[in-house]
């Protein structure tokens, strides 16, 4: 959702089982995974609130 509101955000899906280097890579050991900037990330579903608080984590605020 986030980014459809804001054109600074993207995002991809990758299918971990396909393609099992990215997934090495990640340490994606449950999906969904979120990674943010390769610095923070997010396993499983979490509630909004917590994955809005990883991606001001990833940003610096």
């Amino acid at each position: 959702m986030a980014a459809f509101v804001s054109e600074k955000v993207t995002g991809d899906m990758v299918e971990a089982s396909e393609f099992q280097e990215l997934s090495g890579k990640y340490e994606v050991y449950g999906v969904p995974k979120t990674i943010v900037n390769e610095i923070e990330s997010v396993e499983g579903s979490v509630p909004e609130s917590q994955f809005l608080q990883t991606i001001l984590q990833a940003v610096g605020e």
